[in-house]
């Protein structure tokens, strides 16, 4: 045993003899590899004999050494660096699998917690749960998957033979308020003796005596002739103008309040809008802007509905549906699905889970061009009429002027009475084709008959209210048809914008069409 213990000391010793031998001679090799002192000796010993030639190539050789030096020194830290940085990265990876893996187990833990949530639905339900009822993989299924579709009502009763779900629960709760409302409604008396030029005086007098707003009549009778060739308006220009007062007001002015629509950022669809069926409680999130379109189907007053900072969102995103609908030449089509069932105890003017857009309805937005909002498209701006509010309204002195009540029939009927009464004329029709042709032939830009439409329903009750045929047709040209020019490349055309001002004020008289020329001259000064 002696022997053993001897011979393991001697045979350790000279092996770690060996490693301290390495690295003696390492430390030595570096030693060597630094010893400045012995390399200025060894330069002093040897300079004695340099000529001119021999010290230029000395100290060259000592730059470049350095050089080296300093690279391997450089090569070192980045390698340390990179090493590092791989380092740090394995590390976060593996935070973030862990952080991953215990996502997981958490969602199969809510998975679990629904399904068995859903299991008591069911049971609740009375549906067996032998057949009804399937779970696996975090998944739960109904036979024919009638239980997951959207509105299945809680209580699985018979299904009559018009398809109307028999049933004792209620998903839509203002809606039933508004039934409840109107059971016992009465209609309050309308003032059907006023004018178009009347009712446009008498809100501008309302909106400064008793809001302290402020308008110019050109604004009031923009507005009204707006209402008249379509459903939508949009109110833009800069801030503090008026344009959220100006429906605001309209509706007091009516005596019916404007429903205001805050447009969020984040919204994305129609749900945002008009709400959504919710599956667990199996109720319908209902908006104030779908309780006022379902309201107005029973009344015969005039309805605004205001989408405040319309553009701060994607207008084709929560609006697309509308804009489709008030596109059908016919109204009775106007319909806006909301679930896709009925039940027995939906409102009563919800047909089969469709409710309809009444015509007694408008769509007021507000639309600031910042960096915060978002371009509206040439599709949205087709379908509405937009107006430009670009100046604060002068303050003025107006009698006090109480609100009146005006029903929607009434209005229509005034719009009628303007279309027969004060059509644009053939002569400036003709005009207005001629310039369409130039527009084509120098600008590749059409009119399009749904702009034409449009203007020969807005001209005809902007004269009615006060204004000039001319300053109509100069307002839906400058608004709808010259706005497209934007999307050009006006740097190519500035020699063609001067001649079609040249052109207008040649056809249309001069000082006749102040709002077009003024607006082809901004574009000129753009570029």
């Amino acid at each position: 045993m002696n022997a053993f213990l001897k011979w393991f000391f001697v045979f350790i010793s000279e092996m770690l003899k060996g490693f301290a031998d390495i690295f003696g001679g390492l430390w030595s090799g570096i030693k060597q590899i630094f010893n400045i002192k012995n390399y200025i000796s060894i330069f002093k010993s040897y300079s004695t004999e340099f000529g001119a030639l021999a010290w230029i190539l000395a100290v060259l050789s000592i730059i470049v050494v350095v050089a080296i030096f300093v690279i391997i020194a450089l090569m070192i830290i980045l390698a340390l660096r990179k090493y590092v940085r791989f380092r740090h990265s394995i590390v976060s990876n593996e935070d973030l699998l862990e952080e991953i893996a215990l996502l997981q187990r958490r969602v199969l833990k809510m998975t679990k917690e629904k399904d068995e949530i859903m299991a008591m639905k069911i049971a609740q339900m009375g549906v067996p749960m032998s057949g009804g009822l399937a779970l696996g993989d975090g998944q739960m299924m109904l036979d024919g998957e009638a239980a997951g579709a959207e509105g299945m009502a809680p209580q699985a009763e018979a299904v009559a033979d018009d398809g109307i779900i028999q049933t004792t629960d209620r998903r839509f709760s203002k809606l039933m308020e508004v039934d409840a409302f109107y059971k016992t409604y009465t209609p309050p008396e309308y003032d059907n003796t006023i004018t178009l030029e009347e009712f446009c005086e008498r809100y501008r007098n309302f909106a400064c005596s008793r809001m302290h707003l402020y308008y110019e009549p050109k604004t009031i009778r923009l507005f009204i002739a707006g209402m008249a060739s379509t459903k939508l308006i949009i109110l833009q220009g800069i801030s503090g103008t008026g344009k959220t007062s100006l429906p605001y007001s309209f509706g007091k002015f009516l005596q019916h309040d404007t429903t205001i629509a805050s447009v969020q950022p984040s919204w994305r669809d129609r749900t945002e809008l008009f709400g959504y069926f919710n599956e667990f409680t199996k109720n319908f999130n209902e908006t104030e802007t779908l309780k006022r379109i379902y309201s107005s189907s029973f009344n015969n007053d005039i309805n605004l509905i205001l989408l405040d900072e319309m553009n701060i969102a994607r207008i084709e995103y929560y609006f697309a549906e509308m804009l489709s609908i008030l596109e059908m030449p016919n109204a009775d089509e106007w319909e806006l699905d909301i679930v896709p069932n009925a039940w027995s105890t939906d409102p009563v003017n919800l047909d089969h889970g469709k409710i309809k857009i009444p015509q007694n309805i408008w769509y007021i937005g507000t639309a600031n061009n910042d960096d915060s909002t978002y371009a509206i498209s040439d599709k949205v701006y087709d379908r509405a009429q937009p107006i430009n509010l670009d100046a604060k309204g002068i303050p003025f002195e107006a009698p006090d002027t109480p609100p009146i009540n005006m029903g929607f029939d009434h209005l229509d009927k005034l719009f009628n009475e303007a279309f027969e009464k004060y059509p644009i004329s053939q002569e400036n029709l003709k005009k207005i084709q001629q310039l369409d042709l130039w527009v084509i032939e120098k600008l590749r830009v059409a009119f399009g008959n749904r702009i034409l439409k449009q203007m020969n329903l807005f001209v005809p009750v902007y004269v009615a209210c006060g204004g000039e045929e001319l300053d109509g047709i100069d307002y839906v040209l400058a608004t709808k048809i010259f706005r497209k020019f934007e999307s050009l490349n006006l740097a190519m055309l500035r020699e063609e914008l001067r001649e079609l001002c040249v052109y207008i004020t040649k056809s249309f008289g001069k000082n006749k069409m102040n709002e077009s020329i003024a607006y082809l001259e901004r574009l000129q000064k753009l570029f």
